[in-house]
This record gives structure tokens, sequence and C-alpha cells, in this order.
């Protein structure tokens, strides 16, 4: 009887936690040039989930290329992030840009207009994977937006 009470007890619990379901997708936002020197321009966002499952999870942000004024010059690169349970959640995505990349030929025109309108077009495009207990997801990212640069 008692181990009966107890296999009822682990499965109840095992099909009561939601674990298939993958964290949603909301958004990127708040896409600016956090810094700018004369070797680097740092550029920050904010990738935002909802996690419906019971159970937290990992998710890598590898791969996901800059590219500013229609031209790849970097990507992001981290550390795993632990997702929480159950919790909307943002992670910070950044990217360090070389300034002498922005100086190549293909790229003084658009850095020339840039510097002129004050503004340049940072684009984030790749992948965000998600891994819990064997379980994974990935997640396709494509947000543009114009971002005012300080002089």
């Amino acid at each position: 009887m008692k181990k009966t009470l107890i296999l009822l007890t682990i499965l109840t619990c095992f099909f009561n936690c939601k674990v298939t379901e993958k964290p949603q997708f909301i958004k990127v936002e708040n896409i600016k040039v956090l810094e700018s020197t004369s070797r680097f321009i740092t550029v920050t966002a904010d990738a935002f989930f909802l996690n419906p499952n019971s159970i937290g999870g990992q998710l890598k942000t590898d791969g996901i290329k800059v590219i500013v004024n229609n031209n790849e010059l970097a990507s992001v690169t981290s550390q795993n992030f632990k997702v929480p349970a159950r919790k909307e959640f943002s992670i910070p995505l950044q990217a360090k840009i070389p300034t002498d990349s922005l100086l190549s030929n293909k790229n003084l025109s658009s850095l020339l207009g840039s510097f002129l309108s004050k503004k340049m077009t940072v684009q984030y495009l790749g992948e965000i994977k998600y891994k819990v207990l064997g379980f994974s997801h990935t997640y396709q990212v494509d947000r543009t937006e114009d971002v005012k640069i300080k002089l």
C-alpha cells in the first residue's frame, strides 16, 4: 500500500509538471548604443520571453549577427542564461562592433550618412536556443531599429 501511494504521488507530480512547452519569444526591445569609443561601439538590446513550464532551462544566444547599415559587423556571444520557471524574463544581448570595420571601403558611405544624421540602422539576426531535460527549441530573431548615435 505504501509503495502504491509513493508511486501514485510521483506519477501525479510527473503529469502535472509542464516541461514540453517552449518558452514564448515575445520581442526584442531597447536597442541602443551603450558606449562609443575610438576602438569599439557597444550595442545592446533585450530579448523578452515567457516560460509557462514548471521547470526552468537554459538559453544560448551564440550566433546572433549584428548588422549595422546593411553590413554584418559583429555577432553576439555570451554565456548560457538560466530560464526561471513560470515567469516572464529578459536576457541582455550585447555586441562590440570594432570601429575599424565601420571604416572599411564598403561601409564608408553608410558611416558618413550615419554621422550626419546621428542615426544608424541596427539589425539583430539569428537564433536563440532553448534546452531543458533533453527537449530543445530554436527561436528566430530578426529585429531592426534605428538608433541614435551620441558623439
